[in-house]
């Protein structure tokens, strides 16, 4: 089991922290995700009105979010099934998102897919597929087409410690280094791959372990804290722009539900649930803002209530929205000119 008391937050000074207004910014999406997700996983899915399978990211919103809150407009992000933060920040609507879920015309896919399976290049939002690894080739390949061009971007790619057992995984981390490919190689490692503990998956004993076979850095931070999270991808952005290749950042944290809405988790053992709800990422940033007096606890009211009421108003709207039409299902199959 990870403790997190072993992991050090990075050295930060208080004045090297975001603006108060970006921590703020910070507990406002990490709210928005666990609240829409929440919503989708505990509510809609179980009204019926979720069309195909729901995975959630519970536990984990302090990195996508403290991957992506200071991303330019025209990076890329490649986000995997537990990245909803990524999504959000990024500029998807929440109408979008959960008409996607229901199968709405109006969702990403224009309701061919559901779930996590929506991208949006409007938003420079790559979307995956189920075969969770896949995108890490591809951000390596975006960041080539970046670095020829002489772009002054990055790419930030996510997935979980699964991924990094796979083939392509490799071949992608490979290609990204020799290549000093911009991009930023972020892992979730919450220590489950669906069923499949860690011990049970790799020898070595992090993920950040494989950073030194291909020549990059690799760095091991506390997913649980949000600062350090975004200390730390900042700085491996810093080095991708600079020409320097990408890095491999890897953020211990734990999946506080199943793998999915239909997964009972019934083979994690129920003291790691109760050690990780002490470690919340949300509950920790609370504290932390009130402390330093960044925001007082009726500001973090009125940040959930709103937060509330936007999700209201986006169920309102995409439960109103049509289906598609049947003959939708043709369109966009082949290049059509």
């Amino acid at each position: 089991m990870v403790n997190p008391h072993t992991l050090a937050r990075p050295s930060i000074e208080r004045s090297s922290l975001p603006p108060n207004e970006t921590q703020i910014k910070m507990l406002y999406y990490m709210k928005l995700t666990r609240e829409l997700e929440d919503r989708i996983e505990r509510k809609l899915y179980k009204q019926g009105k979720i069309v195909g399978g729901v995975y959630v990211g519970r536990g984990q919103e302090a990195i996508a979010v403290g991957s992506c809150i200071d991303l330019r407009d025209d990076d890329a992000v490649c986000p995997s099934h537990r990245d909803m933060g990524a999504f959000l920040i990024r500029g998807m609507s929440l109408r979008t998102i959960l008409a996607q879920y229901m199968g709405r015309k109006t969702g990403a896919t224009g309701g061919k897919d559901a779930n996590m399976h929506m991208g949006s290049l409007e938003h420079d939002l790559i979307a995956f597929v189920s075969m969770l690894g896949d995108n890490v080739p591809v951000a390596a390949g975006i960041g080539l087409s970046f670095k020829m061009r002489g772009q002054d971007r990055v790419v930030v790619c996510f997935f979980g410690e699964g991924a990094t057992s796979r083939g392509d995984w490799h071949e992608g981390v490979n290609m990204a280094a020799v290549l000093k490919c911009p991009v930023v190689y972020v892992c979730n490692n919450n220590q489950y791959a669906y069923s499949t503990p860690l011990e049970r998956q790799m020898a070595v004993e992090n993920v950040a372990d494989r950073a030194e076979a291909y020549g990059i850095p690799g760095e091991i931070v506390d997913g649980n804290d949000v600062f350090a999270v975004w200390y730390a991808v900042r700085r491996a952005i810093e080095r991708a722009r600079a020409g320097a290749g990408p890095a491999l950042i890897e953020c211990k944290t734990f999946r506080m539900t199943g793998h999915s809405a239909h997964d009972d988790a019934g083979y994690v053992p129920t003291e790691l649930f109760e050690y990780w709800k002490e470690r919340d990422p949300i509950r920790r940033l609370e504290r932390e803002l009130i402390e330093r007096n960044v925001i007082t606890a009726a500001g973090i009211d009125e940040i959930q209530n709103g937060v509330k009421a936007e999700i209201d108003e986006a169920i309102r709207l995409a439960e109103s929205d049509p289906y598609p039409d049947p003959e939708d299902c043709l369109r966009g199959v082949y290049f059509e000119g």
